[in-house]
């Protein structure tokens, strides 16, 4: 099966060493937030606390206060990972008779479960998750962390009074689901133009066109001042309550009290001469150790073989763990950073909405779009990740550090389902196949996430036919939306070097060094 996309179109972001730190991340605005931290003497860790916060305002449909996630921490004095868990959990008061399957055909988001009446564990407060982020930001400044709670959170609030930028790209992520923001009244207010068009910026570029984040700056500056366990404890747990109940969701103040983020040991993986440090429990770092497990480190990468290992790792998840079916398209629906300083500490951050703009309900009074994390169970009874009350939501998100004699590297990337896929191939091209972090990033994937090969159609004839013998295989031009592969965001040192890439076909996407401000 040989492909007939044009190949005269090249799209290449440059990959430059330094001795000083690197932020990479979906947002080339919050990478700068996190190498301006670097600049001023803060760690990785700091870097990546003032990241996450950033990211949330610059991006406010992938993650932010409203969702959850994880992150992978390497301490280069102490030579050791740390794991810090702060995925959502379904509220105490969630019932599952209140989300019953309708019978006709399946939900049409990054899941294919049996539809839902309503769609409520997909959209709507009835899919509301109790969020994460706060916890494990504060987690991990309380245990890792060199400066200030509010000076980290101060570059978010700035950027959110200020407001960002509409663009094209804005535009599009909007446009795509503007019917479903439409049904909610003040994120539509936030989003739309007149409550029903995505507001585009202007097309001379003037500057002036930007979304009113002013809700958000309040809640940050608030949250900056009283600390983080306002948001689970105080006044802005209380807002998000009323709004939230107002709008027929069921999470309590208690949710939200009873709330913590985990420190964990990571799950470790010795793959040839390196040590891959993953996250455990209901995260795809358990896929990611059975790829890596099944996959002979043979000195090189083998794409059939590396084709064969992930299928037969999702197949086991999909058994054991949930998300049984296809896969749908979807253009990333969280975010991934990655940080490394001047010392060699790493971290790799993944936080999440879930879907893109998450339950698509506005926290009116605190002005944070709120994540769905509802939809990560499976609506159908007795299965392994059915619905439950108070139950940690099964997670698809990667994040990992991985380390190597001559340095290491920490990835991770956004996605939904293809996120797994896309961080084993990059681990392998950089182990097994020696490839640079730039050579990596612009050789070509594929995704077999579902019952189809989703492959670049830039893959060389001989690799397609290979592929076809053992799977179903489609080629796909790259593109800047949907991602077929993922958007993953990696730093890399080696020998006392460091470099960072995001993925080539995201406009915003970009790696910052200190010496670039």
């Amino acid at each position: 099966m040989h492909s007939n996309f044009s190949t005269t179109q090249e799209v290449r972001k440059r990959v430059v060493p330094t001795r000083g730190g690197v932020v990479a991340s979906q947002h080339s605005v919050a990478s700068r937030v996190g190498a301006q931290v670097l600049k001023d003497g803060g760690d990785a860790v700091d870097a990546a606390i003032a990241t996450g916060f950033a990211l949330g305002v610059v991006e406010p449909w992938m993650s932010g206060p409203g969702g959850g996630g994880a992150m992978v921490i390497w301490r280069e004095k102490e030579q050791r990972a740390y794991a810090v868990n702060f995925g959502m959990e379904s509220p105490a008061g969630l019932d599952p008779a209140d989300y019953p399957l309708t019978g006709q055909g399946r939900v049409s988001d990054l899941f294919p479960w049996p539809s839902v009446l309503d769609d409520r564990n997909v959209t709507g407060a009835t899919a509301i998750a109790i969020p994460g982020m706060v916890a494990g930001m504060d987690t991990a400044h309380q245990r890792f962390a060199t400066r200030g709670w509010a000076d980290l959170l101060a570059p978010a609030i700035d950027l959110a009074r200020q407001g960002p930028l509409i663009d094209w790209y804005s535009a599009l992520l909007t446009a795509s689901s503007a019917q479903l923001i439409a049904r909610d009244p003040d994120l539509a207010a936030l989003f739309l133009h007149d409550g029903t068009w995505p507001r585009v910026g202007a097309w001379t570029a003037s500057g002036q066109d930007r979304l009113d984040m002013s809700g958000m700056a309040a809640t940050l500056s608030r949250l900056a001042q009283a600390g983080a366990r306002d948001f689970y404890e105080g006044q802005i747990a209380q807002d998000l309550v009323r709004d939230i109940q107002g709008k027929g969701g069921c999470l309590s103040l208690e949710d939200l009290r009873s709330y913590r983020a985990r420190v964990q040991e990571p799950l470790t993986v010795p793959h040839g001469a390196a040590q891959v440090h993953l996250m455990p429990g209901l995260t795809a770092g358990p896929t990611l150790a059975d790829y890596l497990n099944r996959l002979e480190s043979g000195g090189k990468a083998d794409i059939p073989a590396m084709a064969d290992a992930l299928a037969g790792a999702y197949a086991h998840r999909l058994k054991t763990m949930g998300h049984d079916g296809e896969t749908h398209a979807s253009p990333g629906c969280t975010s991934h950073f990655s940080v490394v300083d001047a010392e060699g500490n790493m971290v790799a951050v993944t936080q999440t909405l879930l879907s893109i703009f998450g339950s698509r309900v506005l926290s009116q009074s605190t002005g944070l779009p709120m994540n769905n994390g509802i939809m990560w169970f499976d609506p159908e009874p007795g299965k392994p990740n059915s619905l439950a009350a108070g139950k940690p939501c099964l997670m698809n998100i990667c994040p990992a550090i991985v380390c190597d004699p001559a340095g290491g590297f920490a990835i991770g990337a956004s996605g939904g389902r293809k996120i797994v896929g896309a961080v084993a191939q990059l681990v392998t091209m950089m182990t097994d196949g020696a490839q640079t972090l730039e050579e990596a990033f612009h050789s070509p994937r594929f995704d077999i996430s579902g019952d189809l090969l989703i492959a670049d159609a830039t893959f060389a004839g001989d690799v397609i036919e290979k592929l076809s013998e053992r799977h179903q295989v489609a080629p796909r031009p790259n593109a800047a939306y949907p991602f077929h592969w993922a958007c993953p965001s990696v730093v890399r040192r080696v020998d006392g070097q460091n470099t960072g890439c995001t993925e080539v076909m995201s406009p915003w996407a970009d790696a910052v060094r200190v010496e670039d401000l």
